[in-house]
Order: structure tokens, then sequence, then C-alpha cells
């Protein structure tokens, strides 16, 4: 997959040379590269920003200056399959939005600043996206928050496909509680049937453990599922006395 970012802060994105990420760019299943837009001004002081017409705070971002590094960038790589702009008035990302995009082979992200874009800028875009109710103070944290989310999704990028699979979210719930060495430790055990090499009721296991936790944390999420197992495991967990503990399920 190529990635293009449009960022007034590049640097910012050597985070991204790190972990799974950078092991994906080593291996090609990945590229990632940051235009500053900043480069393609036309005045002479270099400003990417001016005051809005009409008058009130701050500063918007210009349109020339994106719109001249989209064009720079489309001829080096071609035209995206989705241009995201991040904004908080998008759609919320979720992990199916990232599994969505992560059919894609070409993303760009144009990442704003200050008070916002001129409005134009956003006739350019396929995609506005949100990570949430709040404001950060530019869309750099935000799109390595999404690359993350999506690279994940790219076959190769994690050493087993069946990592994404289970994730949280991926099934609708929360991922089940995990155990490594020691089985004992002060006294807080793993629960017995980890330890037994029964795959089946291993897989039993996790699947209730996944729907207590999410009927813990996130009972939300369990309204939105379908499936008559799992309603079946959230009427047979509501009915305990006591929820507070899931390693005797």
């Amino acid at each position: 997959m190529q990635i293009d970012i449009l960022s007034l802060f590049p640097e910012m994105f050597t985070a991204l040379d790190y972990s799974l990420i950078g092991k994906a760019q080593e291996k090609d299943l990945l590229k990632i590269d940051v235009t500053n837009f900043r480069d393609f001004t036309k005045n002479k002081h270099h400003s990417v920003d001016d005051t809005p017409y009409g008058g009130g705070a701050g500063m918007l971002l210009q349109v020339q200056p994106i719109a001249d590094a989209l064009a720079h960038v489309n001829a080096e790589h071609g035209q995206a399959d989705r241009v995201i702009i991040l904004d908080p008035a998008g759609r919320k990302f979720d992990h199916q939005y990232a599994v969505e995009l992560a059919q894609s082979q070409h993303l760009t992200f144009i990442c704003g600043h200050y008070e916002g874009f001129d409005q134009r800028v956003y006739s350019m875009a396929t995609d506005q996206i949100s990570l949430g109710d709040y404001v950060l103070t530019g869309g750099e944290l935000p799109a390595m928050v999404m690359i993350d989310a999506i690279a994940r999704q790219i076959p190769g990028v994690l050493g087993s496909q069946e990592s994404a699979a289970t994730d949280s979210f991926a099934q609708g719930l929360l991922e089940y509680p995990q155990y490594t060495r020691p089985a004992d430790y002060h006294g807080e055990k793993v629960p017995e049937v980890l330890t037994n090499g029964n795959h089946q009721l291993i897989a039993q296991w996790r699947l209730k453990a996944a729907v207590w936790k999410t009927l813990q944390k996130r009972p939300d999420l369990l309204a939105e599922i379908d499936d008559p197992e799992i309603n079946r495991l959230v009427r047979q967990l509501k009915a305990r006395d006591d929820l507070s503990d899931f390693t005797d399920l």
C-alpha cells in the first residue's frame, strides 16, 4: 500500500519508522511518503495560512498550497483511492472503517492545523474522518493512529493474520483476557482451562470471556451484535449473581 501524507510537520511521522509499521515498510508491504505543503506556497514569506473572510478568530489554511502539493503527489504516485481529511466533523473512525480503508492500494492524508481549512480544500477529499468528539492541535497524531490501525489489516504486516482476526472489535467484542508464564503469580492463577491443551474448550472459554469483558466494559457494543451464540452467552452471564470474576467461566 502507498500512503501519502500532506503535513506541515513531516518530522512527526518518523514515529512510523519503528515497530511493526517500520518492519512493514522494510518488507515493502507499506510505503509512506510525507510532503510538506509549505514547500508549495507562492508568497515570499512561505505562509500557508491567512485570516478568514468575514472576520473571526484564528487562521485558516489556504487552498492553493494544499492543492498544489496534492497535484504533485498525484503526479508522483498516481491518484489515490481515498483522500482523507482529518476533521472533527467527519465520520468517526473505528475498526470496520480501518478494515475498509485497508482494501485500498493508495491512501492520501491531508493534515490540518490552526483553525482549519479553507472550505474549498474539502472538495479534494473523498473522506472526512474524526477520531472522536474532541479537538486536537493538528491532524498528524490522528493520521498516525489511523495508519497504524489500517496497516494491521494488511496481510503480512502482523506475524499472523489470526492476530488481526482476534483483535478487540474484530468480531464486535473486546478481546478476551490473556496470560503467559508463570501459571501462578503470588496466588493469581491462570484459568485451568487454558493449560489443559483442549483447544475446543479453550476456544469456548475465550469466546465467553470476550463476551464477559465486553459486558463489563463496553455493553453498548453488544447491542450491535446479531449472533445467537453471543446473545445466549450474554443472557447466561447476566443471570449470574457475581459478574466480577471471569476465571471460573
